[in-house]
């Protein structure tokens, strides 16, 4: 499902291409600022409680602040494309990554190099490959990655708790509903937002994946 090598890498938080039949999410680069400019250009509807660039100068402001993220380890920003259409329709990031520190020895580290939780978000779609198979495509290749491959023991989502089209479709995915963090962090429109939190737990995993695929097969 995913273009992800077994081999042992220095380190795993490293960029990678995950490829499905719907989507491919590309490691984000300054190549990809004209795209995700032409991405958001459309009806802004939906973006109200989403960082989205607005032109060419704004999206590359954006994938530099994002690739800064990555330079420190603390992210992993994706291009979102359009297998069919090979156009690029938005951005995806795992945020938040950590690495706890563990005696020696412990059972629940599963290398030095492995995160052992990350969150899923700054997601957006350009409106027309919104509520596509494209979205949860994406999420599924990247819970793939995170259980699979890092073997992180939760994964976080994140929204605005005034973005119920965004808790919606948080819930569809499987995750459970964590709380409200009041005066969580700045938000998209200049006010400060409390976050609805939702997670996945290692021991969810399984069922969910289960469901991500019937889903896309539907």
């Amino acid at each position: 499902m995913s273009a992800i090598g077994l081999e042992r890498e220095a380190t795993v938080v490293t960029p990678v291409t995950l490829e499905g039949r719907h989507v491919r999410l590309e490691p984000l680069t300054m190549a990809h600022v004209t795209g995700l400019a032409a991405a958001a250009a459309g009806p802004r509807r939906t973006y109200g409680f989403t960082t989205v660039p607005q032109g060419e100068a704004e999206a590359a402001a954006y994938v530099e602040v994002a690739l800064g993220e990555q330079g420190a380890r603390r992210s992993l920003p994706f291009a979102t494309v359009d297998r069919a259409r090979g156009t690029i329709v938005g951005s995806t990031r795992f945020l938040n990554i950590e690495f706890w520190p563990w005696p020696a020895g412990n059972a629940n580290q599963r290398g030095v190099d492995r995160p052992d939780v990350a969150e899923i978000g700054a997601t957006w779609l350009g409106e027309s490959a919104q509520r596509t198979s494209i979205n949860t495509e994406a999420k599924l290749l990247m819970l793939e990655h995170a259980f699979d491959r890092w073997r992180v023991h939760r994964v976080s989502l994140m929204t605005d708790a005034r973005n119920q089209r965004s808790r919606d479709a948080i819930v569809r995915l499987g995750a459970r509903f964590d709380g409200v963090l009041r005066a969580a962090r700045p938000a998209s429109d200049g006010t400060i937002r409390d976050t609805a939190a939702f997670s996945i737990l290692e021991s969810e995993w399984p069922a969910i994946r289960s469901r991500l695929h019937a889903r896309l097969l539907q």
